[in-house]
């Protein structure tokens, strides 16, 4: 299986990670005058980040540009689906970032490293 975002094949498997961060809670402390201590609000979970990493490859620099492109049209400030490798299923993400960075040639074309980082909304 491999890694879709919104069921879409747009990663190339090799290299490719994905670190989940924890959800957090958030609250609000108080001080109530005349008593000891403070007073907690609990406002729920919140989101949290989750960082992909890997390498994009293309035959030409045409091919790989129209595969960053893809890739960058779900910088859309929309809600989305990873799906990972195992089958796991991330949702309610918003990509808030998508880096490439270190062009070089191979054996079958041109290589680029890319990081993406998306928001997983609570």
């Amino acid at each position: 299986m491999r890694v879709t975002l919104d069921e879409q094949k747009l990663f190339d498997g090799q290299q490719l990670e994905i670190e989940v961060d924890s959800f957090r809670r958030d609250s609000i402390e108080k001080a109530v005058p005349g008593l000891d201590g403070t007073f907690s609000i609990d406002l729920g979970r919140r989101s949290r980040r989750i960082k992909q990493t890997g390498t994009l490859r293309g035959k030409s620099r045409t091919q790989l540009k129209d595969q960053i492109n893809a890739i960058s049209i779900y910088m859309d400030g929309g809600i989305h689906t990873l799906t990972t490798r195992d089958g796991e299923e991330f949702n309610n993400l918003r990509m808030d970032s998508f880096t490439v960075q270190h062009e070089r040639t191979d054996g079958t074309g041109i290589v680029v490293d890319y990081e993406i980082i998306y928001m997983q909304l609570a």
